[in-house]
């Protein structure tokens, strides 16, 4: 029996102020996009169960368009695919804040074909295949047996929150979600736990996993791209598991819209024609140019005065042309004095002088250590002057 495991949809997902020629949000529709690419690879695949883990919606209350695609595309797995089961636990972003108001998810649940399990958990036997499915929504902790069914030859537990202490540091998501204790998820007698809330594909032992969201729609899309480069993950995807010999594979997908974080830039130094020059060419490098892309640019160690002197026409000429340009100039930080200060002792002149002449920026033609060397020369050079002193003849 195979099955095919994917979460956090997002669908509604709003962001940045691109619109479509139909006045829609260009992110929106982007995510649209790529929800339908990834049903046109769960039909590919033609697994007996699809689970779902959690966030199908980005709000409680998604927009009627995001509404009616989910509704058709849905329709459109369930007819390619009349024998599959799909199961999905609601996640944070699907419940509502107040017991009193009902969920959206309802509308996609169709008998014996779609399950939703949103305002209580869930278990679902599915005897054609020996399989017993245990389906969470985002609950407090302890409020659910997490315990798998004995008399089902398979087990396959669904939810939706974060196992504390195995995601990265500052990978929470923006909205909290349930905590789940790793105990209770890597228990004997599951032969698969799907998670959903993380949106990185991670594995959390050998039959736990986040398959991660199908597109970039976390506050932090760029911390996505890192974790991705650092494990060496192709991007977003779906995981493909075969609970009988227990082989897994993850499925890359191409969200409809590139996102990308260019390699940073060293500002230390640079006049802003230099800066001008390196950020045009990073963007230049992009294969197939910027257009219609989500790109960001880090310039690290820029100071104020040369970000505010960039060639701005130019900047706004390439970010009419990408989806989003986002220019991350970040100042340099406080050179502290070399010798360490007494508590309350402000710095003396020499010390000033020294951090101002290294924070400086410099045309290409100086070199910083002889410019900082002519400062100590000439300022031991200076004659020192005469005490200032205020008019109660204090001096100052």
């Amino acid at each position: 029996m195979r099955l095919v495991h994917l979460s956090d949809l997002h669908l509604g997902f709003r962001q940045y102020h691109r619109q479509t020629p139909a006045g829609m949000n260009q992110r929106e529709a982007d995510v649209a996009a790529t929800f339908s690419r990834v049903i046109d690879r769960v039909i590919a695949l033609a697994p007996e169960l699809v689970v779902i883990g959690g966030d199908v919606f980005h709000t409680v209350r998604p927009t009627n368009t995001a509404i009616l695609h989910a509704v058709r595309e849905f329709g459109r797995l369930h007819d390619a695919l009349p024998a599959t089961v799909v199961v999905i636990a609601a996640g944070n972003h699907d419940m509502p804040r107040s017991t009193e108001s009902s969920g959206i998810l309802r509308l996609l649940e169709r008998p014996e074909r779609c399950l939703v399990a949103d305002r209580e958990a869930r278990r679902i036997a599915l005897p054609a295949w020996g399989c017993a499915v245990l389906a969470v929504p985002d609950l407090p902790p302890g409020t659910v047996d997490l315990a798998p069914d004995p008399t089902a030859r398979h087990n396959v537990l669904v939810m939706h929150g974060e196992v504390p202490g195995i995601l990265p540091a500052g990978a929470a998501a923006d909205r909290a979600a349930m905590q789940i204790p790793l105990a209770e998820v890597t228990r004997p007698g599951w032969d698969y736990v799907a998670l959903g809330h993380y949106h990185v594909y991670r594995r959390i032992a050998d039959h736990v996993y986040y398959s991660g969201s199908i597109d970039y729609t976390s506050t932090n899309p760029w911390g996505e791209l890192a974790e991705e480069r650092a494990t060496k993950l192709p991007g977003k995807g779906v995981i493909e598991r075969d609970l009988t010999t227990g082989r897994q594979t993850f499925h890359p997908l191409t969200p409809a819209r590139p996102v990308l974080d260019l390699p940073a830039i060293d500002g230390r130094g640079m006049s802003a024609e230099a800066l001008d020059a390196a950020i045009q060419a990073a963007i230049a490098r992009i294969p197939g140019g910027i257009d219609g892309k989500i790109v960001r640019v880090v310039g690290r160690d820029v100071p104020r005065h040369i970000a505010r002197t960039l060639d701005h026409r130019v900047l706004r000429e390439l970010a009419r042309r990408a989806t989003h340009l986002h220019l991350d100039l970040r100042r340099p930080e406080a050179v502290r004095p070399r010798a360490a200060l007494a508590p309350g002792r402000r710095p003396s002149l020499e010390e000033t002088l020294r951090a101002t002449l290294h924070s400086r920026a410099l045309p290409a033609t100086v070199t910083r250590d002889a410019l900082v060397a002519l400062g100590m020369r000439y300022l031991a050079d200076a004659e020192p002057l005469e005490p200032v002193r205020d008019l109660a003849g204090e001096e100052g």
